[in-house]
């Protein structure tokens, strides 16, 4: 589907609109859908709209083609806020806005005109890893591919779809020892959807599976998959694909965790247990524990935006982004997930019966950081990745 921007604010006088505030105000009707999108696998209709109607599908457009110009950091608390009312609205949309943002700041202008910069403004989703071929032809290429982990796709208008080229007689190019790669966004209704979504957590991402055959993809619609120069000037670009692409996961992680100590604070005013003198609210040892974990998420929360803030200021002085502030960014990516699923597991488990009844906040909040934290891209050997730059950086300073 494509879909009208409506931006809020005032356009004439160029007053910023605070949108991690717009993305806060629809908590409501997330959660009065969430039990409708947790049994249909997919983010309702009521929700896609209302997110539509903030514009904030449109955070990383360019001010200059109607979307919100923003930066990433701010980027990244819309995100948190959508996932702490549902952590598969805040997936989906993650996928949808920062693959979005990547499409624009990377792909040549004409295409990312015609897809963002009208008033039918696209919104994307799908996978962009080289699991497809292109096989070039004039003007583009002929796309065919299976692809999985289609999240946010139900509602996405433009889907993704990476793929190695080919020549005409199936031979790879490569750009010396490496094939070459690109990405292509295809109109929705070019793409077969396969389903099999069917998985205990991130239920209503409706991640699906699709097929491509054969599909002509103009130029215009492609980008190199390994792209570290945007053809956008705004800093936020200078980030690159991984940049982008993987500091979406943190915040998500971050919503999840913090609903869930929202959600055990509340059930912990009025829940009796055997052995406690009175609720368990009351009880010195969870106290305690409560306390304690909300410092690490407390914690993980600043890093998660010191880092990304950091890099992007870097960048917006016209400075290269070092390797250890790259690397920081994977490191923080990953290493929030941990802290979330144990702040998370800390609420589950005070929550008792409370929690294993459907439906349950806390029992989808483990849920949905469970799988999470399955991704690739926040898998743990990305901290071992990401040691080289910041060991590195200690042993320069000694």
């Amino acid at each position: 589907m494509t879909q009208t921007l409506e931006r809020p604010g005032d356009a004439e006088t160029g007053r910023d609109v605070d949108y991690v505030a717009l993305a806060r105000s629809l908590k409501p009707v997330i959660d009065a859908e969430a039990d409708a999108m947790e049994a249909g696998a997919t983010i309702t209709e009521p929700v896609v709209d209302a997110i539509a109607e903030k514009g904030l599908f449109w955070l990383l457009v360019p001010r200059e083609y109607g979307g919100g110009g923003q930066d990433l950091v701010t980027s990244l608390k819309v995100v948190e806020e959508l996932s702490r009312a549902d952590g598969s609205v805040g997936w989906a949309f993650m996928a949808n806005a920062f693959s979005t943002g990547i499409a624009v700041g990377y792909f040549p202008e004409e295409g990312a005109r015609e897809m963002f910069a009208g008033p039918d403004k696209g919104i994307t989703a799908g996978m962009i890893l080289p699991t497809g071929t292109g096989v070039r032809v004039e003007g583009g290429y002929r796309v065919t591919g299976t692809y999985g982990f289609g999240s946010g796709s139900h509602h996405a208008s433009w889907i993704g779809a990476g793929f190695v080229v080919q020549d005409a007689d199936g031979n790879p190019e490569m750009n010396g020892e490496a094939p070459v790669c690109r990405v292509a966004f295809l109109p929705r209704d070019q793409i077969e959807f396969l389903g099999g979504w069917n998985v205990m957590g991130m239920v209503a991402t409706g991640s699906d599976n699709y097929r491509v055959d054969g599909v002509f993809v103009p130029e215009a619609h492609t980008m190199d998959t390994f792209s570290t120069v945007p053809v956008r000037p705004e800093p936020v670009y200078k980030l690159g694909l991984l940049g982008i692409g993987v500091g979406g996961h943190a915040p998500v992680a971050l919503g999840i965790a913090q609903r869930a100590l929202e959600e055990i604070a509340q059930i912990a005013t009025t829940k009796a247990r055997p052995g406690y003198p009175t609720v368990v609210g009351d009880s010195e040892m969870f106290r305690r524990e409560f306390v304690t974990h909300e410092a690490l998420l407390q914690a993980a929360r600043r890093y998660v935006y010191d880092a990304h803030a950091d890099a992007e200021a870097a960048a917006a002085a016209g400075e290269e982004i070092t390797e250890e502030q790259r690397a920081r960014l994977r490191q923080v990516a990953t290493w929030v997930q941990k802290v979330a699923h144990d702040v998370v597991t800390f609420a589950y488990n005070w929550g008792g019966s409370a929690s294993i009844r459907n439906p349950s906040v806390l029992g989808r909040c483990l849920c949905d950081i469970s799988v999470g934290a399955q991704h690739l891209l926040v898998e743990p050997m990305t901290l071992v990745e990401a040691s080289g730059p910041i060991l590195a950086g200690y042993l320069e300073e000694n």
